[in-house]
């Protein structure tokens, strides 16, 4: 498939596929004989995976680090192991922190609630 409809299949714009091919985050992309590039469905799998690296908070760096191990191939298995996992403890870091926000937010709802009902006077 062309960018065009590469970028239609993974929910990017054209741009953003040739700036992520400029980076080196995708394979080696296919090339036709005039010059364009060709997406395989593996390439849709693999911008896939890089959307949800970013959906998750990693940067762009480590996405970059991440791309370039899996292209050295099986030698970075353990490093590429390593990279998710400190990158999962993030996460989980983060939805803790989260959860503790979400706390806080529902109880000042609440007190509002109250409020409106004539429980509670926050004045």
């Amino acid at each position: 498939m062309n960018v065009a409809e590469f970028s239609k299949r993974v929910g990017l714009n054209p741009h953003t596929v040739r700036y992520y091919d400029k980076l080196g985050l995708l394979d080696k992309v296919q090339r036709l004989a005039n010059g364009h590039r060709y997406f395989t469905p593996k390439d849709v799998a693999w911008v896939a995976f890089i959307q949800r690296l970013k959906a998750t908070g990693m940067p762009l760096e480590d996405i970059l680090t991440y791309a370039t191990l899996r292209k050295a191939g099986a030698p970075t298995l353990a490093a590429r192991h390593q990279l998710l996992c400190d990158h999962a403890t993030q996460v989980e870091r983060k939805l803790v922190e989260q959860q503790g926000h979400l706390h806080q937010l529902k109880e000042k709802i609440g007190l509002y609630q109250s409020a409106l009902c004539g429980e509670v006077n926050l004045d």
